[in-house]
């Protein structure tokens, strides 16, 4: 069975995301923005840069899992869409932002795609070897 070429984009988008945040974890000043990830993910009182590194590597072991076609890795990915896709949407409603309106459809997206691939999440996965 081979990885299907959605699979593959998503897991690409959210490494990506994944490197920016721990570059930004580590060069960008957390005193700078308004409203940081510990705010936006309710932690308000946690380090904004620990917040940052714990959720790269959250969203890297969930990619690893993702891309590998583990079944672990298709619930990771689910919760990790519905959790930060439910946050984009309040934030939405609070703030009117264009860019987590655009998070709050990826994640939608990523759900939706996730679910109608479910079956190559239970069978094994050929990695051309």
């Amino acid at each position: 069975m081979k990885r299907p070429i959605g699979v593959s984009l998503i897991s690409y988008f959210y490494l990506f995301g994944a490197v920016v945040l721990l570059v930004t974890s580590v060069f960008y000043d957390p005193n700078a923005n308004s409203i940081g990830m510990a705010d936006r993910v309710g932690l308000p009182d946690a380090p904004e840069r620990l917040v940052k590194v714990g959720i790269a590597f959250l969203s890297l072991g969930m990619i690893y899992g993702y891309m590998r076609l583990k079944k672990w890795g298709f619930w990771m990915m689910i919760t990790y869409s519905i959790v930060f896709g439910f946050i984009s949407s309040i934030l939405v409603s609070n703030q009117s932002q264009q860019p987590f309106f655009g998070n709050m459809l990826f994640s939608v997206v990523v759900i939706v795609y996730t679910i109608y691939v479910r079956k190559n999440f239970l069978q094994t996965y050929d990695q051309g070897e």
